[in-house]
């Protein structure tokens, strides 16, 4: 879907404070799989949170990502915004499992051809209840996205360490020069 714009990279690097500034002015945003998941399995006591059980998170990951994707296709003509999504799952399913999972959604599962990633930024990273790993775990994930990425045939354009307005300002001037 060329609407479809993928925000990704390091964890804590911002994507969530982004996705709210794109939600202000209008667009479509989608909230990241994890995050639902991760509040879901803490208010029910479930297992499915990375700390747990890493592959029953990211299965279910992937099935909400893939509800994300359906749920949003008739969403308007606008630019829909997802913060992750099925491709960062399926990536990190292989990694942990081996499985090859990934080229099949990939090609299943497309977004506009540019994608977006936060770059490591330690000044501002922080753990909490629901973000229990490392900066150093946050930028190997990194690093694999910023090599995954490529290889299924998208741009990759590296977000700026700037204030969210001026983020904002880049992800729309980028997309309309593209587009």
């Amino acid at each position: 879907m060329d609407r479809f714009v993928i925000l990704s990279g390091c964890s804590g690097g911002g994507k969530t404070t982004l996705l709210v500034e794109l939600y202000r002015r209008g667009y479509t945003v989608v909230e990241e799989p994890g995050q639902r998941i991760v509040r879901e399995a803490m208010s029910s006591g479930g297992d499915a949170v990375p700390w747990k059980n890493m592959e029953a998170f990211l299965r279910r990951a992937i099935t909400l990502s893939a509800n994300d994707y359906a749920l949003t296709r008739d969403q308007g003509q606008s630019w829909v915004f997802f913060d992750r999504g099925l491709i960062d799952a399926a990536a990190a399913l292989q990694a942990v499992t081996g499985e090859p999972v990934l080229t099949a959604l990939a090609s299943r599962y497309r977004y506009h051809s540019r994608v977006f990633l936060v770059p490591p930024w330690p000044e501002i990273y922080q753990q909490n209840s629901e973000r229990r790993h490392s900066m150093d775990a946050a930028v190997a994930e990194f690093e694999r996205l910023q090599d995954v990425y490529p290889t299924l045939g998208y741009r990759v354009s590296m977000l700026p360490k700037a204030c969210v307005n001026a983020r904002a300002d880049f992800v729309l001037r980028t997309l309309a020069e593209v587009w």
